[in-house]
C-alpha cells in the first residue's frame, strides 16, 4: 500500500525530481481521478460538435460518463443544478433570432437502473433523451419527462426519488470551448484559466468574427504511458530534435529538393523540417508557469509567409478588426499552451489535444481541429496540413513520441532508480507574483510547475 511505503504525498514531489510512482502507481493514481480531475475544470468539447438541439457528445471526467447536450432555445437556462446562471439571458439576438439553446452537461446515467441513456459517441437524442432499456424519457437539461407504468410507483416511496438526470454541478464555457466541473465549489472558469486563456483568444483572434468550429471527426489515440508524459512533452523544447529528427531531416532533404527544382519552399514540409532545429535555437524561447498548473511555450515557428493567401487573411482581419488590433493578434508570442491537467492548444495551428486517462499506464488522447471562421479556404488547408502531417495514423511524429512515452513508462517500472529527474535549469527561473518564468526554452521549468500544482491538488483532497 502507498501510505505504507510513503506516508506523506510531499516526499513524492522534491523541487527538482518526483518519484516513479507518480507514474507507475494505481492508489496515486486513484488519487489524481477523484483529487484533480474530478474536481478541476475540465474540458467537454467545443459549442460547434453540438450545433442543433438534441445534439449530444460523450466523454469522460474522471471515471465518470458524461454527456453534453445542446438545449432548446429557451428550455433550462444553463445546466440546471449547476452554478451557471443563465436565468437573466435574452434569448433573442440583436437581430431578432432566438439564440441558440443553453448547453447542458449531464452524467450519462438513467436514474432508474443505471444504464447509460445516450449509448453513442454523439449523435441527437430526437425529440427527448430516452433510455433505451425501460423508456424513461428527460428534457435536453435532464428533467424527467416522463416514465413509463405511473400507477405501478402509487402507494411506494417512488415520490420522494429524483428522476432527474444528474447535472455537472458547474457548466462554464470561454469563447465556445466548454468545460465542466464536478465539485460544486471552485473558481470560475476564467479565474481559473487565468493568463492561459490567450491560447483561445489567439485561436478565436484569427477569425474576422471572432469564432471557430470544430472539424469532425478527431483523432483518438490510446497511449499506453501515464497522463503525465503527455502533458510534460508538450513543452519539452529538447525532445523535438531528438525524437523527432528522422523525420525532419527527411521532410529538409526533400524540401531542399524542391526548391532547387523549383525557386519555392512549400509550407507543409516545412512544417516537419522545423523539427531540425537546433538545441541552441530552442533554448532562446521562453517559458511561463501560471497558478494551476498551466504552462505557456513563447512562439517560434514562421506563421506569417507573406504568399497571397495569407496577406488575403491579413487584410480581412484588418477589414475587421483594425489594422492596430490585427497586429496585435497576428504578433501575441505564444506558440503552445498547456491548460493543466487536461489539454494541449497549438492556436496559431488550430489544435488542440484532450486527454481523458483511464489507467496509470493508459490514456486517451483526442486530438481535434477548428476551422477559423471566414478565413479564406487555403489558410484552413494549410493549418489541416499539419493536423494531418503530425497527428495521423500515418505520421511518424506521434508514432515517435507514442513509442518514447511507452518506453518510459516501462522505464519506471524497473528497479534501476526511484526518481526522475526535472534538475536543467533549475534555480534559474524568475518568479513575477504567482507566475514563474524561464528564458531558457529547453529548461524543465514546466515540468516543475506542473508539479507543484499536482502536489497542490492531491494535498486539497487528501
Amino acid at each position: 500500500m502507498l501510505h505504507e511505503r510513503l506516508p506523506n504525498l510531499e516526499k513524492l514531489v522534491e523541487p527538482d525530481r518526483v518519484h516513479r510512482l507518480c507514474y507507475t502507481d494505481p492508489e496515486v493514481f486513484e488519487l489524481e481521478i477523484r483529487n484533480i480531475f474530478e474536481k478541476c475544470w475540465i474540458y467537454a468539447g467545443h459549442e460547434s460538435q453540438v450545433k442543433n438541439p438534441g445534439d449530444f457528445w460523450g466523454f469522460q471526467i474522471g471515471r465518470q460518463p458524461m454527456v453534453m447536450v445542446r438545449g432548446r432555445p429557451g428550455e433550462g437556462k444553463g445546466s440546471a443544478g449547476s452554478k451557471r446562471d443563465d436565468t437573466k439571458r435574452d434569448d433573442t439576438k440583436r437581430d431578432g433570432t432566438k439564440r441558440d439553446g443553453a448547453i447542458h452537461v449531464l452524467y450519462n446515467r438513467c436514474p432508474h437502473r443505471g444504464v447509460q441513456v445516450c449509448g453513442a459517441r454523439h449523435g441527437n437524442a430526437g425529440d427527448a433523451l430516452t433510455c433505451s432499456y425501460h423508456s424513461w424519457r428527460f428534457k435536453y437539461d435532464g428533467t424527467n419527462e416522463s416514465v413509463p407504468l405511473p400507477r405501478g410507483y402509487e402507494g411506494t416511496t417512488f415520490k420522494d426519488y429524483d428522476c432527474n438526470m444528474k447535472r455537472a454541478p458547474r457548466v462554464e464555457s470561454y469563447r465556445g470551448f466548454v468545460f465542466a466541473s464536478l465539485a460544486a465549489d471552485g473558481p470560475p472558469l476564467v479565474e481559473w484559466l487565468g493568463p492561459a486563456k490567450v491560447a483561445f483568444d489567439d485561436i478565436c483572434d484569427r477569425s474576422p468574427v471572432g469564432e471557430v468550429e470544430v472539424v469532425m471527426n478527431c483523432y483518438r489515440v490510446i497511449q499506453r504511458s501515464n497522463w503525465k508524459f503527455f502533458m510534460e512533452n508538450q513543452l519539452d523544447a529538447v525532445h523535438p530534435s531528438v525524437t523527432h529528427e528522422s523525420t525532419g531531416r527527411a521532410a529538409s532533404e526533400v524540401e531542399f529538393q524542391i526548391k532547387r527544382r523549383t525557386g519555392e519552399t512549400p509550407l507543409h514540409y516545412h512544417m516537419l523540417s522545423a523539427f531540425t532545429i537546433p538545441f541552441d535555437k530552442w533554448d532562446t524561447l521562453e517559458t511561463y508557469g501560471y497558478p494551476y498548473g498551466h504552462t505557456v511555450l513563447g512562439g517560434y515557428m514562421g506563421l506569417r509567409p507573406q504568399d497571397p493567401d495569407t496577406l488575403e487573411h491579413e487584410r480581412i482581419l484588418a477589414q475587421a478588426y483594425g489594422e492596430k488590433k490585427k497586429e496585435a493578434y497576428l504578433t501575441r508570442n505564444i506558440h503552445h499552451v498547456l491548460v493543466y491537467p487536461c489539454l494541449s492548444i497549438q492556436s496559431p495551428l488550430q489544435q488542440l489535444r484532450a486527454i481523458r486517462p483511464i489507467a496509470p499506464d493508459r490514456t486517451l488522447s483526442e486530438i481535434w481541429h477548428f476551422r477559423l471562421k471566414g478565413v479564406p479556404e487555403p489558410i484552413y488547408r494549410r493549418s489541416l496540413w499539419y493536423y494531418n502531417l503530425v497527428n495521423s495514423p500515418a505520421t511518424m511524429v506521434n508514432a515517435d513520441d507514442l513509442e518514447n512515452w511507452q518506453k518510459g513508462q516501462w522505464g519506471l517500472t524497473s528497479r534501476g532508480g526511484d526518481w526522475v529527474s526535472f534538475h536543467r535549469d533549475y534555480g534559474r527561473d524568475e518568479t513575477d507574483g504567482d507566475t514563474l518564468r524561464s528564458t531558457n526554452g529547453c529548461s524543465e521549468m514546466p515540468m516543475r510547475a506542473q508539479f507543484q500544482a499536482w502536489l497542490k491538488y492531491m494535498k486539497a483532497g487528501a
